[in-house]
């Protein structure tokens, strides 16, 4: 019975292959029977107990199933083992299994025999050794009996269907080489129409720039396999290394760590690409390749920097993504001003500086015992000494430049390698030799027996990076304190009710001709306050425009080649009521008559007020009264500052001199500082009428001690008794609650040297005036009150949203050290500014009416330099021996030649001459009433007004030449271009177009558009100049 329905079996397997299996790409075969051609290897047991069956797939593929059929006999056991399969990578194995079984019920008289399952074995071992004759149970494991979803029957056969089953068995772990599988039959009619086994594995994979290589799943069914990436060319390991785990099904889990794309390469989808010829990237990560930086440029792909161009240097701190610059050209018109006790060095900035921000010089000063020939010469004239050029300009300057000799600089280093040596200690540059932004030094401490060679080199961030060393402009030069002649005798030829006529001796020197002399003049009214200035190139001169029966001081010095020397003493002349002709004998004797009689009367007042005097006015920090006695002599009617330590009880004084405040008429809108007491407020009071007014608060912080309270307390008593429109206005206390409160009027603008810095330039020679006459006004009338603030500086002023300036700051006990900006420096008794503070002040702590002046010359520098720091960096020490040694500040740049010679008038050393604040506002007042007096600078060039709030470009024809003009409007890189071309002068600037400016080389849009802007201006002004009869 077993062999028909076998035959009739297989007259249908064809149907049963229809399709190829599509294998996950996770799953690879080991074994797979529809792949087989040919001898298969496989082996049934006994021999016909599996019978081999071609067949073909749908694609027309020969393919071989084994079937077994033995139903009608009981008792089967038939084997088929395949052929030793190697194992591979595999860890467990998965059998899939294709397979038809038939009902045995179909089948007529087989109830007895017929099975309906089979059986699935395995073995492993390290060869294919298997007894290809024989084969032994026992040596093979059982995988699983194998069982039909569906089977068939013979309807199913009449109708040509058959019904197909799939099943897969896994095992493991698998340890040894090879294994073999084996399929027994107990009875059934099966067919195996596919064996395939397999094992699971990652497949290689790409995860964020790292590459994964294929990885066979774990032994267990929950086992992770964690593999280790590799980073794709071009990519580098960031934070993490990349790793991933593969599952025991064949698939990836979520990548952790991973790569980017390293420096010089830039990601394109999943891969890292090589920056191309100049471009970089100077960083890890996705970001792009960017455009090389200005001056530099690669010449290979993946370049993670652009090396810069030659000559070119980025410096140490600067990253990849800055454009390469170059150390700066040498300083330019090098001018050396000798004078009796310092000498001082000017230079103009370098012509070319790096496209840098961070421009710097260096002094260096090297010492000569031999000396070369005198290199102070006539006026206009030029003389070369090692090929050193060096001019004298129109103001008698030495100007050292370098002659277009080739070898000069390195000629002078030459010279100064032979004999000469690094300058010591004793020469003191200020305010230093390195790190300098001023293009103005003073030199102290030279020997007359000595040459001296300077050398300023220009510096810039990226000079440290040059092989080079910095560019420099050198000068030799000598001083010999003993060639500078003083005038010693002045006399006087003729007087008149508006004039005098005086002459002199030339000085004795040794140092060439004397260019001129500059004659030093003012009313000797009590002290000198307001000077004027004339010049003679003659031993004579005439002073007009004098007031009648007028005291006048006169001074003189001489001026050469090598710069002024000193000043002559002070000798006085007196003018007459009517117009004389006195000379001779007769006009000495009439003014020692004159001189006798007033010092009498002179005598006589000083006598009687001394004995009428009373204890002196309080100053600032409890000075000495005996210092103040000579000056503070209470007259009738004239208010007297009351000190407030006099009291035992300072409430008593704050309740005499201020007005107690309801707290609840304050409130309080934030904090604008901190206070050495507490807290600065900015608030509103409300006034009886119902509106409220501005104010700041001062609050006397938590913990404070009893000694803070008393200082608290009396600063509000101090301010209490003042009442003047440039004293800060005190419009009360609030004692009887907590926090102790001073309230002041609000000034919008605060302290006058963060202002002046916050709107540098922005002023008129006017306005600045304008605020220095109120400064004078306010500190006149604490003079006139004899109190003494001893701390005047431009931080110390406040400044209101109409430009008022009021003098603030009057407390006693203050802790000065908390100030850094004051560079207090420790004196027996406390600690003062050096940098504000007179001479007297800091040696003897000798405060007056007349240290305050010095420090209001101070303030008037702070206002012409726009909030700069007196003295630069100077240390305190060499501030103070500057001074002792008569270095007295230069005029800031745009100063008015007035207001600079009062300064110098408050820097007197000796503090009697030095003026009163009265005169100090009167001297003032002139200056207002006359503006062209403001329009002489100290520098030789006119000021070109600017407005507050109302900016405007430089006055162009102020400038002397087209050079000047375009470093005003920040050209000057294209001086050279403008001079080449024939453009000397701002007239044929001013007729150039847009054209012109191509033709010379100024191609950048910006550029061009910024200069035919200054064209424009240049243009209108010299209109506006020309209608107004101004010859142009």
């Amino acid at each position: 019975m077993a062999r028909p329905f076998l035959m009739a079996f297989a007259l249908l397997s064809w149907t049963l292959i229809r399709s190829r299996s599509l294998n996950s790409e996770s799953e690879v075969n080991l074994l797979d029977s529809k792949m087989l051609e040919g001898d298969t290897g496989w082996m049934a047991f006994p021999p016909e107990g599996w019978e081999e069956i071609s067949g073909y797939d749908e694609f027309y593929t020969p393919i071989a199933t084994y079937q077994a059929c033995h139903v009608m006999e009981a008792s089967q056991d038939n084997w088929l083992r395949t052929a030793w399969v190697p194992r591979a990578d595999a860890e467990r194995l998965y059998v899939e299994l294709k397979f038809t079984l038939r009902d045995c019920s179909s089948i007529p008289g087989v109830a007895g025999t017929c099975k309906e399952t089979f059986n699935i074995f395995y073995r492993e071992t390290d060869s294919d050794n298997a007894d290809v004759n024989s084969l032994s149970p026992d040596d093979y494991v059982k995988i699983d009996t194998i069982a039909a979803d569906e089977s068939f029957g013979q309807v199913d056969l009449g109708g040509r269907v058959m019904k197909l089953n799939t099943e897969v068995r896994d095992v493991g772990p698998l340890t040894r080489r090879g294994f073999y599988l084996a399929f027994q039959d107990v009875g059934a009619c099966v067919a195996l129409v596919a064996v395939r086994a397999f094992y699971k594995h990652c497949p290689q994979t790409r995860r964020s720039l790292s590459s994964f290589s294929a990885t066979a799943a774990g032994a267990d069914a929950t086992a992770l396999v964690e593999v280790q990436g590799m980073c794709l060319p071009g990519a580098i390991v960031v934070e993490m290394a990349p790793r991933m785990f593969c599952s025991a099904d064949g698939e990836w889990l979520v990548p952790i760590g991973g790569c980017s794309c390293q420096p010089g390469y830039q990601q394109v989808m999943d891969r890292c690409q090589a920056c191309s010829e100049g471009y970089y990237k100077d960083g890890t990560g996705s970001q792009p390749c960017i455009h090389c930086p200005p001056h530099s440029l690669t010449h290979r792909p993946g370049a993670p920097v652009c090396p810069c161009m030659e000559g070119h240097f980025r410096a140490y701190s600067e990253p990849a993504t800055m454009a390469c610059t170059r150390p700066p050209s040498p300083p330019r018109e090098l001018v050396a001003s000798l004078n009796a006790s310092w000498v001082t060095l000017e230079w103009s900035p370098p012509s070319d500086i790096g496209s840098r921000m961070d421009l710097a010089y260096q002094v260096m000063c090297q010492k000569c015992a031999q000396k070369v020939e005198d290199v102070l010469v006539s006026s206009n004239s030029t003389e070369m000494t090692d090929g050193l050029t060096r001019r004298l300009n129109s103001n008698g300057r030495m100007t050292a430049t370098v002659a277009m000799v080739p070898g000069t600089e390195n000629r002078l280093k030459e010279i100064a390698k032979g004999g000469c040596t690094p300058c010591g200690e004793e020469v003191r540059i200020l305010p230093g030799d390195v790190d300098l932004k001023e293009t103005r030094v003073a030199v102290m401490g030279l020997d007359s027996q000595y040459d001296y060679v300077f050398e300023v080199a220009s510096l810039n961030g990226v000079s440290s990076r040059s092989p080079k060393a910095p560019a420099s402009v050198s000068v030799r030069l000598s001083i010999n304190s003993a060639e500078f002649g003083q005038v010693t005798n002045i006399y006087q030829e003729s007087v008149a009710k508006d004039s005098l006529s005086l002459s002199w001796t030339a000085p004795k020197h040794d140092i060439g001709t004397i260019l001129e002399y500059e004659i030093t003049f003012s009313e000797k009214v009590q002290k000198k306050v307001s000077y004027t200035t004339v010049k003679s190139k003659w031993t004579s001169v005439t002073l007009t425009g004098l007031k009648p029966a007028t005291m006048y001081s006169v001074q003189i010095r001489a001026r050469t080649a090598a710069g002024f020397g000193p000043f002559s003493n002070a000798f006085q002349f007196q003018t007459s009521e009517q117009s004389l002709d006195l000379t001779g004998e007769q006009s000495q004797n009439t003014i020692v008559w004159l001189s006798i009689v007033t010092g009498l009367i002179v005598l006589i007042l000083i006598v009687f007020f001394l004995l009428k005097g009373r204890y002196c006015g309080y100053s600032k920090a409890k000075q000495n009264c005996d210092e103040e006695k000579q000056y503070h002599v209470k007259l009738p009617g004239l208010k007297m500052y009351v000190d407030p330590f006099t009291y035992e009880d300072p409430c008593e004084a704050v309740h005499e001199f201020a007005r107690e405040i309801d707290v609840n008429r304050i409130l309080i809108e934030g904090v604008v500082g901190a206070g050495e007491f507490g807290e600065v407020c900015r608030g509103r009071m409300r006034l009886p009428g119902g509106q409220a007014a501005p104010v700041a608060v001062k609050t006397l912080k938590a913990g404070y001690t009893e000694e803070q309270r008393r200082d608290f307390l009396c600063e509000a008593s101090i301010m209490g008794q003042f009442d003047h429109p440039n004293i800060i206005r005190l419009e009360g206390v609030i004692t009887r609650s907590i926090p102790v409160m001073i309230v002041t009027e609000f000034m919008e603008n605060g302290s006058l040297d963060a202002f002046l810095r916050k709107n540098d330039g922005q002023f008129t020679a006017m306005q600045l005036v304008g605020m220095l006459r109120g400064i004078a006004a306010g500190m006149k009338y604490l003079a006139d009150m004899s109190y003494v603030h001893r701390d005047l500086a431009a931080r110390n002023i406040l400044v209101n949203s109409n430009l008022m300036c009021k003098v603030s700051d009057f407390g006693l006990s203050r802790i000065l050290e908390d100030d850094p900006d004051a560079a207090y420096t420790a004196k027996q008794g406390g600690r003062i500014p050096v940098r504000w503070t007179a001479p007297e002040a800091i040696a003897f702590r000798k405060f007056t009416s007349a240290s305050d002046m010095w420090s209001y010359g101070i303030v008037m520098w702070e206002v012409t330099s726009y909030g700069e720091r007196p003295y630069w960096d100077m240390s305190n020490q060499d501030v103070i021996k500057a001074i002792e040694e008569g270095y007295r500040l230069p005029a800031p740049m745009d100063c008015p030649v007035a207001l600079h010679q009062l300064m110098l008038a408050c820097w007197q050393q000796e503090r009697t001459l030095r003026p009163k604040f009265i005169h100090m506002v009167a001297a003032l007042d002139r200056l207002i009433r006359t503006p062209a007096s403001l329009s002489v600078l100290a520098n030789g060039t006119p000021r070109s007004p600017r407005p507050y709030l109302d900016p405007a470009l430089p006055a162009f024809l102020a400038f002397g030449s087209v050079g000047d003009w375009l470093e005003a409007i920040k050209m000057g890189r294209y001086t050279d271009n403008f001079t080449a071309a024939g453009y000397t002068s701002l007239d044929a600037v001013a007729r150039m177009a847009l054209e012109d400016l191509a033709r010379i080389g100024v191609t950048l849009v910006g550029h061009q558009k910024k200069i035919l802007n200054g064209i424009q201006i240049l243009r209108a002004q010299m209109v506006q100049m020309q209608d107004s009869g101004v010859q142009v």
